[in-house]
């Protein structure tokens, strides 16, 4: 089991910042990351004098044995109303919560189990802390994304006329697991023809045709973190254009990779992608950031995008990810996942950037 107790360090240091009693964590990825925790129901209280980890009877057992450096308590399923039963506040009269994760009902139900104390809503709270990934984190990310590579590679004999969009995705999911993968990060995207002109197509019935460009946007999960790539290919040769869009997403690829770095922002490296795409004549057509947090969540913080100034944390675990979509008729898309550094970067991602024509 990794050693979590500095992270409810970050936590207590944080409240004391905020000039908070406590917190309530329910935002269950943060959880996981705070104590371990992997099911799908609990609430972390954290105190500067404890930490009590609530669930309920389903994971009476997991929980006892994942859980880190926090008491466990197994109630009922109104883990709320246990906390104040139970007292596990203790005299905390300004308590955080996650606000951009609570929902309003929710929040309502808590001030009204809890009279005396005053919830204080905070917004992306522990993003930063959870961006910088200790070694252990990259080394799940990097076995994830290696099986996301070999599956790439058993693919690319499927990929024949008549083959199905939905039979290449349940392939990638059934090569995932079958290599160790504990479930998809994300619904496999293939895309094939002008269906590979939508960013976010879902498969489909339709059959792989002669000359279509085909999406292909997989990842699975090791341990608890996730992978994600991107290729595009062509099934016979693909007419000009779409060559020529392929060449212009990976010199845009190339120089964003030329300037991510630790202390830079995301919308400093989306720039570098968006203006090879821009002078190429299609920037109307890269419609989406430049790529996103990966880890615990598929798309976490931080974001590599023109709307946010996000500051890229050492150790951060983001997608490179420029595309060109052309409606009606084909899009492009390469996607790497690398691993933040000072300086610099590390690329996880092997596969193949060269345009493939199957």
């Amino acid at each position: 089991m990794e050693v979590r107790g500095a992270r409810l360090g970050v936590i207590r240091q944080r409240l004391a910042e905020a000039g908070a009693d406590a917190a309530v964590l329910s935002f269950l990825p943060d959880v996981r990351w705070a104590v371990g925790f992997s099911g799908s129901n609990g609430l972390l209280v954290v105190r500067p004098d404890a930490a009590h980890f609530v669930t309920d009877g389903r994971y009476d057992t997991q929980a006892r044995q994942e859980v880190e450096s926090a008491e466990v308590h197994v109630p009922g399923y109104d883990l709320a109303k246990y906390v104040r039963e139970a007292g596990l506040l203790g005299g905390a009269a300004r308590v955080l919560v996650q606000g951009d994760h609570v929902t309003l009902s929710t929040l309502e139900y808590w001030a009204d189990l809890f009279e005396s104390v005053a919830f204080v809503p905070v917004k992306e709270w522990l993003v930063d802390a959870v961006a910088a990934k200790e070694a252990w984190e990259v080394e799940r990310i990097r076995r994830a994304q290696s099986i996301t590579d070999e599956v790439f590679t058993a693919l690319l004999p499927l990929v024949t006329p008549g083959v199905r969009e939905q039979e290449l995705a349940a392939e990638i999911v059934y090569q995932h697991l079958q290599r160790g993968c504990e479930r998809m990060a994300f619904e496999p995207i293939v895309a094939a023809g002008p269906r590979s002109s939508l960013p976010h197509a879902h498969p489909t019935g339709e059959a792989f045709r002669s000359g279509d460009v085909i999406v292909i946007d997989m990842g699975g999960v090791v341990d608890g973190y996730a992978s994600d790539m991107t290729r595009t290919l062509a099934l016979g040769e693909p007419e000009a254009e779409a060559k020529r869009v392929y060449q212009v997403v990976l010199d845009a690829q190339h120089a964003a990779l030329d300037v991510v770095a630790a202390g830079r922002t995301g919308k400093e490296v989306d720039a570098a992608a968006r203006t090879v795409i821009h002078a190429a004549g299609y920037g109307e057509f890269f419609s989406h950031g430049l790529g996103h947090g990966v880890g615990i969540q598929t798309h976490e913080w931080p974001r590599l995008s023109y709307h946010v100034e996000h500051v890229l944390p050492e150790n951060a675990a983001v997608t490179i990810e420029p595309g060109v979509y052309l409606p009606e008729r084909f899009g492009v898309r390469i996607e790497d996942l690398i691993i933040v550094q000072a300086g610099g970067h590390e690329n996880l991602t092997a596969s193949s950037k060269a345009l493939l024509v199957l």
